[in-house]
């Protein structure tokens, strides 16, 4: 069991016989009453969102996950195919488990399959990942790593803030869990 104080953003809990996976936590504070949480929650084997409100000294069940070194090779419309690291086994997951995952999924990028008494139930990225700038606007003289940035589109076709001297073809180190541009690699 964990404690309300415990959740955050892509822990998966058993509530109601369900596994759903935490999308957003806010601990919400009233002028009189004890604190409340509320709960973004996405249903692991349907895929619908949910919201709930609980007291801040609710308990939560946490849900046992096993993980496997997995490397994606490609999709397939909405099938996305994957191979054991270790066995070399290959298998396949729907689009609707790997939620925003999906913004930095490359080919032959090597990740964490989730698994929960052996259904698979999405996939773990590493913290940052690099991506090539796919198109972003150019930068002009005397633009510099502070104050402000500009919009630029990745390979995998999510869009960030990036500074003013990233150009088009440049490579970038992304975080995975904000969606924050890091670096330039090259």
């Amino acid at each position: 069991m964990i404690d309300a104080g415990e959740l955050k953003k892509g822990i998966t809990i058993l509530l109601d016989g369900q596994l759903y996976q935490v999308l957003d936590y806010q601990h919400i504070k009233m002028g009189r009453g004890s604190a409340q949480i509320r709960i973004k929650l996405r249903d692991v084997k349907a895929g619908h969102i949910i919201e709930k409100s609980f007291q801040a000294s609710e308990k939560f069940a946490k849900a046992f996950l096993e993980r496997r070194p997995v490397q994606f090779l490609y999709n397939d419309g909405n099938i996305y195919h994957f191979m054991d690291s270790e066995n070399y086994e290959q298998f396949a997951v729907d689009k609707s488990l790997l939620g925003d995952t999906l913004n930095y999924l490359k080919e032959n990028m090597n990740l964490e399959l989730l698994t929960h008494k052996g259904v698979a139930i999405g996939v773990e990225l590493p913290i940052a990942v690099e991506l090539k700038v796919a198109d972003t606007g150019p930068g002009f003289k005397g633009n510099t790593a502070s104050a402000g940035g500009k919009p630029a589109k990745m390979e995998t076709g999510i869009t960030i803030q990036v500074p003013f001297f990233i150009n088009t073809g440049d490579i970038i180190k992304v975080d995975t869990r904000t969606g924050q541009y890091l670096e330039r690699v090259s």
